[in-house]
């Protein structure tokens, strides 16, 4: 029988594979939340500045733990931003629990887009 972290494993490198096939090559998590923060802005440009990107990552950690009430859409800027209220304090974690906890919110994002 697998464990969840084995799962998780098993899970996440489908995705990449799936993002490899899309997009040529394997992505970081840094980089699969910098095309999720693209998507839930619904912007797309090849050009961002550094700012933008963390921004775009931020989205991207609000828009998936929003998944599971840690967070709630507020609004949208004028330039299309979305901004968010934290609803409840993150559990604590470990670094790899940390990352795990976010694969597991991405594989679920990518899942319910249909990916």
């Amino acid at each position: 029988m697998m464990d969840a972290s084995s799962d998780l494993f098993v899970r996440w490198m489908q995705l990449e594979q799936k993002l490899i096939e899309r997009f040529g090559k394997k992505p970081d998590l840094e980089t699969v939340l910098f095309l999720i923060g693209i998507q839930e802005k619904g912007e797309l440009r090849t050009k961002f500045t550094k700012e933008e990107k963390q921004d775009l990552m931020h989205i991207a950690v609000c828009s998936l733990l929003s998944q599971s009430g840690y967070f709630q859409l507020d609004y949208q800027d004028e330039e299309g931003w979305p901004h968010f209220t934290q609803l409840k304090a993150m559990p604590d974690m470990s670094l790899k629990e940390q990352e795990d906890f976010l694969k597991d919110h991405v594989l679920l994002y990518f899942e319910q887009k249909g990916f």
